[in-house]
């Protein structure tokens, strides 16, 4: 899940390979790294330089300015630890010294005898094979990492040209890979290629800076004209020039767009933490992503436009007799509730699957499903194998409920519904998650409407509730004083169980999930009716039971739930519906939410959830925006 950045310019380019990295952070902050050639900014001879370290990329900057790096060309790179632990010697770039090459000594030492030095995000499946081939071509490994393979077999195949060098370790690689290259001896060129993971190209308003990054954000601020590039391509960058090869060998064009981009530097304001402002900003999120939404209509999910003539949304719609939702860790939580929405509203058979499951497994195929996947990023990489691997099962209906519409996961479907969250920066979702939720629920509204289920009257409710939501959600954001006072007994726990029922038994699964993300609190969620199937049987005092309790037709049961943990010297903590008729009593902590909001009410129940993960991970003092082994998007397997 690591991010890339590459430039070539006529100027230092540290400072903008140094911003891209800040702004790719969300891909994983365990270590950094820049690397420049000289040529051009310092005295004869050519070489490498090099800059890591296992601190935060804020600190590259001055670490760079410190040792006089400097250069024209150069890569970075912000690490997200698969293969090795986050150490200065797994950090990247890493170098190739050549076959016999010697043991490295530290960067310092190692600039003068650096040959190729490289950037990767990705997995190689088939290191372990290579690794021992290139050692016993006398290649010496200094790192744990898969990578350190790519630079030695880059360095093994170089004859004088690394564009061609390049093309052939990339017939040899097995697994995803997004790579940005440079040779000492070439001092005018930058290389990247990618299979499985994104990597683009942008092209300076000048015509002549050229640069590489894991995905357009990163150059925000420096260019707004961006290529994608895909999977096979490799591309040879140089001043005021760039040419392609496709996975054929042949040479292709990858149209360059002007691609708007938020810049990510969006400032804290009165909040001490992103996840704190974007919890927050979720009134004005649901707002966004509702704008310009006055009816039901198949033609807000054509944001993609990638559909041939005749296959638009309401054609698909028409067409499909069952749905098929793929995704991971929140997102697939924000399908789970979905399920609930189309089966009692749409009466479609909705099935939801963790996209690195579903994969792996034989499954039948109907060609007649609506493959819906969900990604903050639409970059996440199990989500996209898995939407690839329908497509090859023969179910060519898809659509997208994404955040970034120049992803990866936009591109490949042939429908979409853009939410409007905005840059989130903190690693737990929360804004992504209700906006999701509400592209989510009129896909509902459009899939019954298609089916004849949706009459005039109940699709103008419907419409008239979620016009409500930024309301009712700033309505929900004022109970943070009494969530507060919930953080403060959780902050001295270790474990936590949470419960629910029916269509809110999802929004437990998130509450304990984001509690565990940035709390490090054990927790975990259960279907309040599975509780005397095995988890009552953890219920003590010292392990909090929060309950999300709706005024809905499941309560009397879930009521009833709960006096069985009550029954065990546990310890409640409940969201109730205001006429839920659940008060505060020994045992028993209750935050009536305002108003019961029916269907649409996980939207608002998760908000609380969100509220007490976040104060208790600040009582106990973790980092909350970037908890450890985590990184925002999941771009490896």
């Amino acid at each position: 899940m690591c991010g890339i950045v590459g430039a070539v310019a006529t100027r230092n380019i540290v400072p903008i390979l140094v911003q891209g990295l800040q702004r790719l952070e969300y891909r994983g902050y365990d270590s950094c790294g820049i690397a420049v050639n000289t040529a051009g900014v310092a005295p004869p001879p050519v070489r490498l330089r090099r800059v890591r370290g296992i601190s935060r990329v804020a600190d590259l900057a001055a670490q760079a300015a410190e040792q006089g790096v400097e250069g024209h060309i150069g890569i970075a790179h912000t690490r997200w630890a698969t293969h090795g632990a986050p150490a200065v010697s797994n950090a990247h770039p890493h170098f190739s010294m050549g076959a016999h090459g010697g043991e490295l000594a530290g960067d310092a030492a190692d600039d003068a005898r650096g040959r190729v030095t490289l950037v990767h995000n990705g997995i190689i499946e088939n290191h372990e094979t290579l690794r021992r081939e290139l050692e016993a071509r006398g290649y010496h490994f200094s790192s744990q990492t898969d990578t350190e393979v790519i630079v030695h077999l880059i360095d093994s195949l170089y004859d004088g040209d690394l564009f061609e060098a390049v093309q052939a370790a990339a017939r040899q690689l097995h697994g995803s890979f997004a790579i940005a290259v440079l040779h000492r001896d070439e001092p005018q060129r930058l290389v990247g290629a990618r299979q499985g993971s994104p990597l683009v190209l942008g092209v300076g308003a000048d015509g002549k800076e050229h640069f590489l990054a894991s995905d357009a954000m990163a150059l925000a601020g420096v260019t707004d004209q961006i290529a994608y590039l895909e999977d096979g391509d490799v591309v040879d960058v140089q001043l005021g020039k760039h040419w392609i090869v496709g996975a054929g060998g042949q040479r292709v064009q990858r149209a360059v767009k002007t691609v708007q981009v938020a810049s990510g530097a969006a400032e804290l304001g009165p909040y001490r933490h992103y996840m704190q402002k974007e919890i927050f900003e979720q009134p004005r999120a649901v707002a966004d992503t509702l704008e310009g939404v006055l009816s039901v209509a198949p033609e807000l999910f054509e944001a993609a436009g990638n559909h041939a003539p005749g296959e638009g949304a309401h054609a698909t719609f028409g067409a499909v007799d069952q749905v098929l939702i793929l995704a991971c860790g929140t997102s697939y939580y924000a399908g789970c509730v979905a399920k609930y929405w189309l089966e009692a509203v749409a009466r479609i058979p909705t099935q939801v699957e963790i996209a690195s499951e579903y994969r792996y497994r034989a499954s039948v195929a109907n060609p007649r499903t609506l493959v819906v996947t969900i990604s903050q990023s639409g970059e996440t990489a199990d989500t996209l194998a898995a939407l690839r691997h329908a497509q090859e099962l023969g179910m060519r209906h898809t659509l997208t409920v994404c955040n970034v519409p120049t992803s990866a996961m936009v591109r490949e479907c042939r429908l979409a519904y853009l939410t409007r969250a905005g840059t989130e920066i903190g690693v737990a979702s929360t804004k992504a998650f209700t906006t999701q939720l509400v592209g989510l629920f009129l896909l509902t509204l459009a899939l019954a409407q298609a089916r004849e289920l949706l009459p005039e009257a109940a699709e103008a409710n419907f419409i008239n509730q979620l016009r409500h939501l930024p309301a009712a959600l700033q309505a929900v954001l004022a109970l943070e004083p009494q969530v507060i006072g919930w953080a403060e007994q959780f902050a001295s726990k270790e474990n936590a169980l949470f419960l629910g029922r029916g269509l809110h038994y999802p929004i437990a699964l998130e509450g304990a999930l984001k509690l565990k993300e940035i709390t490090y609190i054990h927790a975990e969620a259960y279907a309040a009716g599975e509780l005397k199937h095995g988890p009552l049987a953890l219920v003590t005092s010292s392990m909090p039971v929060v309950t999300v309790a709706p005024h809905d037709a499941l309560l009397e049961k879930l009521k009833s739930n709960m006096q069985e943990v009550r029954a065990r010297g546990g310890v409640l903590y409940v969201l109730a519906d205001a006429d839920s008729r659940i008060e505060s009593a020994d045992g028993l902590h209750a935050i009536r939410m305002p108003e019961h909001y029916g269907l649409l009410s996980p939207i608002l129940h998760v908000v609380p959830l969100q509220l007490l993960a976040y104060h208790t991970a600040v009582a106990r003092g973790t980092d909350v925006d970037k908890p450890r082994n985590l990184a925002k998007s999941v771009t490896v397997e």
